[in-house]
């Protein structure tokens, strides 16, 4: 007996749950029932389907929040298409993260990231390779909220860029006055989400797919590349 043929519209569960990128931090970690709905969310966005109402990713009506703090993040890459990570200092859990921080007054975007890697890794021979056509949140986890940043802030919106490394590895220096590491490596691109806590994970799937086209990726590395060692503070 044959029935009817049954398509699923665009963006569809089945559909979302076939995106790379959201296999990719599947594949690499665990994730809660919460968690997979932010993938879901991020997966339809990429696809150009209908996100729920409720997220505050993206444009804002009326201006940018004012309970979100602005700021930067930079995706550096060495010539193996390897990124550089840092573990956060001052914590117990082993979180890592790519060089990020906030930008002071009417500083433009572009100088804050090369301020911030300057400040958190010694250099910033670097040249930009591509930057984030919109503002890019994430919250903090409500334990947080209220005791970081003096409780100005729920979390942040950033511009994000990727930068090509145009040093050596012994011109890093992450022993600075600003100092926000205390080890340093290059990963592969999709060992991203699963090093990063778990509340930052759907920002760097975002990134992610925010830079795809500059990546040339849809969610997994360009090249197959061994991960460096650790270089410690």
């Amino acid at each position: 007996m044959h029935g009817k043929s049954h398509q699923e519209p665009p963006g569809s569960l089945s559909e979302l749950l076939a995106d790379p990128i959201l296999w990719m931090v599947m594949r690499a970690d665990k994730v809660s029932e919460a968690e997979l709905m932010d993938l879901i969310t991020i997966a339809a966005r990429t696809r150009g389907a209908e996100a729920p109402a409720s997220t505050r990713h993206g444009p804002v009506a009326g201006g940018p929040p004012t309970d979100y703090r602005p700021g930067v993040g930079i995706m550096l890459l060495n010539d193996a298409n390897e990124v550089f990570v840092g573990r956060r200092r001052k914590t117990e859990m082993s979180a890592w993260q790519m060089p990020q921080g906030g930008i002071d007054g009417d500083e433009e975007p572009r100088a804050a990231a090369f301020r911030e890697l300057k400040e958190e890794i010694g250099t910033d021979d670097a040249e930009i390779l591509a930057e984030s056509d919109r503002w890019l949140f994430y919250d903090l986890p409500n334990e947080l909220i209220g005791k970081v940043w003096r409780g100005r802030w729920r979390g942040q919106r950033q511009k994000w860029f990727v930068m090509r490394f145009k040093g050596r590895d012994k011109d890093i220096n992450i022993k600075t006055h600003h100092s926000e590491f205390s080890a340093w490596k290059w990963v592969l691109i999709d060992d991203l989400p699963g090093l990063i806590v778990s509340f930052k994970r759907p920002l760097y799937l975002e990134i992610l797919a925010e830079f795809s086209d500059a990546l040339g990726t849809d969610g997994t590395s360009p090249v197959e590349a061994s991960v460096g060692s650790t270089r410690f503070l």
